[in-house]
This record gives structure tokens, sequence and C-alpha cells, in this order.
């Protein structure tokens, strides 16, 4: 399948597969969704002061990276791709320059050359483990504080948003933890519910009009 890259209104880069008409990050903006969706409505509003993420969708890696520029307390991540990126995709994406983060252009580098399965120490507060694994195959119990559910969109995946793939988020999350996605599709929105989920609709990122934030609450079984 044809992949290329594309540059975003906001200038960074995502990559694009027009036989899809499907990209890796909004065409409105690669680093503005991503600090919406998954910085302000999700990593800002988890209290406790470890913070243990789930990404659905580790593509470009620029969700972990940007976590990791932003994030002000312990983070373990672990993101899960069934199809990584390349190194000559990684190379022309353009992150480092347009967060003006060339300081910590060797950190990107290591996110990308880390090897799979395996949990590295990124920095002193910063850990991850990339899984080389297909998100039905996911079995992780109460094990996360945050989800970033980044998959492709239903249009192109519908799998992968179903009621079997929400109730796996569900049951990898603690109690009073949260899902966010930049969905805000129906359907998602009652599978989501259907598994137990407190679901809220948002403002969403540049170009969408609402996006979903979900919650275990305490109350919930």
């Amino acid at each position: 399948m044809k992949r290329e890259i594309l540059i975003t209104s906001d200038g960074s880069t995502t990559i694009n597969l027009p036989d899809l008409n499907e990209q890796y990050h909004s065409k409105n903006g690669s680093i503005n969704e991503s600090y919406h969706v998954f910085i302000n409505s999700g990593l800002r509003q988890v209290t406790s002061d470890t913070v243990s993420i789930l990404e659905i969708g580790f593509g470009t890696g620029l969700n972990c990276f940007i976590t990791y520029l932003e994030a002000k307390k312990e983070i373990h991540y672990v993101g899960v791709e069934a199809y990584p990126v390349t190194p000559e995709e990684v190379e022309k994406m353009n992150f480092i320059s347009i967060l003006n983060a060339e300081k910590e252009k060797a950190t990107f580098e290591k996110i990308h050359e880390v090897s799979w399965e395996e949990k590295h120490q990124i920095s002193d507060k910063f850990a991850l483990t990339k899984r080389k694994q297909f998100f039905e195959d996911i079995e992780d119990k109460e094990a996360f504080d945050l989800i970033y559910f980044d998959a492709f969109g239903a249009r192109v995946q519908p799998q992968l948003w179903t009621v079997e793939i929400f109730r796996k988020m569900f049951e990898s999350l603690k109690e009073n933890g949260i899902l966010v996605t930049y969905s805000a599709k129906g359907s998602v929105r009652r599978a989501m519910q259907e598994v137990g989920f407190t679901v809220e609709r948002l403002p969403g990122p540049p170009g969408k009009r609402e996006m979903l934030r979900a919650t275990k609450l305490t109350t919930q079984n």
C-alpha cells in the first residue's frame, strides 16, 4: 500500500495512506491534535503521582514524545503497534523542529531505536515499553491510569472500535482510569457505554467538533 509524507495544517508531518484516505495524525495538525486530545484532555486530568499510560497505535511516536516533553511526574508508557513505521519514515518526521525540541532530538531517536518487548528507561522519570501486538490480543488487567486510543478511524478499521475492543480497554484500566480518543462517533460512544464506561463529549481538536473521554468510575464493576 502506498504511503507518503504529508504536511498538516500546523506545519507538522504525518504519514498519509492515499488508497484509504487515512492519516496517522489529523490533516488539521498532527501536533495540535496530540496536545488537545491526549495531553490536555488526558494526561493533565490524571492526578496520581506516577502515571501508567497505554497507547493504542504507537505509530510515529509523536504522542509518546510529547508526553515525555510535557510530563511533570513519573511516567510508565506502553505503546502497542502491530505494524511499526520504518526508520526511513521516522527520519522524515519534522516534530523536533516544529516543537522547538532540538535539545531532545536524541530522546526522540532513542524512543524509536530501543528494542520491542522490553522496558527501557528513557530518562529518570520516563520508562517506555513498545509492544508489537494486535490490539485484540491485549490482556492487561487494571494496569493503566490512562489510555491514548489513537487507532485508525472506524471508517477504515471498524474492527478496532467494537464492544470487544473497548471491553479490553475497560479491563486494562485501573479504577477511575481514563481513555481519550479523537473519535466522537455515536457507535463508538455506545460501545464504550456498553462495557461500563462513563463517557463525555468534549470539544474536539482543530477540524473536529467533538471528541470522547471515557472514565472507569470506582462505583462500576
